[in-house]
């Protein structure tokens, strides 16, 4: 890529930017939120156009008018948030768009065999007959990087590709890369974790402001040095001291929580623990084992089937999402673009939403737009939030910035408790590191904290003590300083450090009530 530009109105997405790979490498493409990563990768892709700039292909210009484009000339994007359709098969979801829905619809078999066919060439492990919303994420994974490889693609652009994944995990798609570099393939992996980028890649490039700051090989790079060229700055450990919880009684209890998922199962089942004022329970687990279920649930969004959850001993148990918010509880949801966000609405108006139903930004039941607008301003040079324009829609705003909003809102509340899911995902380090010194300075101030994260590493230095959940229950429990990453990634996989199994399988609805 040669000179490439983008811009969306006054904002500059990319200035002048090259990019080179080669083939059987792996790229990492690294800067802070907003500074071009996605929009230039899309320009690759053929999703964007650009404004100028060139892509040489194998020495020969390329155009791409669309991502078809760009697949036909083996080129393929495994995005941040899957494209898959949940209620198609894996076969259907590989071959969608490739064939007509007539053939789709009277040759599912024969698309299987197909597919099973392709999965074996490859070595791949896929089950074409499944259905995608029955697959644990790392397996939906597999399935968008099996989907570009069927057709054909021998440049594979990952953006963020571990953000939902654990330890082992992550080393179950480490080594699938290194399989497919082996092979010859070209892969880009858009991160803002810089350990990743250091264990993985044969060469970095750091974009700042959407130009070009450098490229660097394998052996010339560490991490403070990459975080350096990232953010232009030297970045500070967030360090916890302290432990003022220490006596005194808790003010958030959750006792034998159960929540319903699909297919008749308990996501969640029998959970309990306390928080005190002035300390952080963290939550471990591999994706799809009741974590999700779990911040619903105490946000008001699920229906608690059984259990209770108090605060400051009051029976707080099915509230809604809009009562907890008025008794002091603060939620970020690890889905911002489902729960976090409205979409459609400007980054000002995301910022007031939680604050308008108490009449804050309200006269004589009118919204008053330029309380609204000086708040949200106000948060958006706080949190570095880029663009800091609050008339945008908030949809025009990166992955990462779009996270920044949601927690600038939920953070800036006067609440007793937070629910924090994820808090960091796609955020960039030196943001992680505001994040981490937000979250350090509520607990400081007697807030109680719940934070579930699938960075261990996140856990290990935030949290006072550390829950791992698998398939629902809790499966182990301590003090952070008393575990290790080994320790929290073998809970993960149903074995306790000690050695003894983990949590039993959920158990059906049926069977219980029984």
């Amino acid at each position: 890529m040669r000179g490439i530009s983008k811009a969306y109105g006054t904002t500059v997405a990319n200035e002048d930017v090259s990019f080179e790979l080669a083939p059987g490498e792996i790229h990492a493409l690294l800067g802070e939120n907003g500074a071009g990563k996605t929009t230039l990768m899309s320009v690759l892709f053929g999703m964007v156009r650009p404004d100028s700039g060139t892509i040489l292909l194998d020495g020969e210009e390329a155009d791409f008018s669309g991502p078809h484009d760009a697949l036909e000339r083996g080129i393929g994007m495994v995005h941040q948030h899957f494209m898959l359709v949940n209620d198609f098969t894996v076969a259907e979801n590989v071959v969608l768009g490739s064939v007509s829905p007539w053939n789709l619809r009277l040759r599912t078999r024969d698309i299987e065999r197909d597919v099973a066919r392709a999965a074996e060439r490859l070595r791949f492990d896929v089950d074409p007959g499944r259905r995608v919303r029955d697959l644990p994420i790392d397996a939906q994974q597999r399935v968008e990087i099996f989907k570009l490889l069927y057709r054909g693609a021998r440049v594979l652009i990952l953006d963020e590709p571990t953000s939902s994944l654990g330890p082992a995990q992550i080393d179950d798609l480490f080594g699938a890369l290194d399989g497919l570099r082996a092979s010859g393939c070209a892969i880009v992996i858009v991160t803002h974790k810089l350990v990743e980028a250091m264990r993985i890649a044969h060469r970095v490039t750091i974009l700042r402001h959407g130009r070009n700051v450098t490229t660097v090989e394998r052996g010339s790079f560490d991490e403070r040095g990459l975080a350096r060229m990232m953010t232009g700055t030297d970045l500070h450990e967030v360090t916890i001291t302290g432990t003022s919880y220490e006596g005194k009684e808790s003010i958030y209890r959750v006792r034998n929580l159960r929540v319903h998922a699909g297919q008749r199962l308990r996501a969640v089942n029998g959970v309990s623990f306390d928080v005190r004022p002035g300390e952080i329970v963290g939550v471990a687990g591999v994706e799809g084992n009741g974590q999700r279920e779990l911040v619903d649930a105490l946000a008001g969004v699920a229906t608690i089937e059984e259990g209770s959850v108090a605060l400051d001993g009051r029976d707080i148990t099915g509230a809604s999402a809009l009562e907890l918010r008025r008794l002091g509880v603060s939620a970020i949801p690890e889905d911002r673009q489902g729960w976090g966000l409205v979409l459609d609405l400007s980054v000002a108006e995301n910022l007031a939403l939680s604050d308008i139903p108490s009449g804050r930004f309200v006269r004589r039941g009118l919204l008053r737009p330029k309380a609204v607008r000086a708040h949200a301003k106000r948060l958006l040079e706080e949190y570095d939030v880029r663009p800091p324009d609050p008339d945008l829609s908030v949809l025009s705003l990166s992955g990462g910035n779009q996270q920044k909003v949601v927690i600038a809102r939920e953070l800036s509340r006067d609440h007793r408790v937070l629910i924090a899911a994820n808090p960091t995902k796609g955020v960039d380090v030196g943001s992680t590191e505001y994040v981490h010194r937000r979250l350090v300075e509520d607990r400081a101030a007697g807030k109680a904290i719940v934070l579930v994260s699938v960075d261990l590493d996140e856990l290990l230095k935030l949290a006072d003590r550390i829950i791992v959940l698998y398939r629902g229950q809790i499966a182990y429990e301590a003090p952070s300083d008393q575990l290790s990453v080994e320790a929290i990634a073998m809970a993960m996989a149903g074995t306790r450090p000690d050695g003894r199994p983990g949590g039993d399988a959920p158990a059906p609805v049926q069977a219980e009530a029984g």
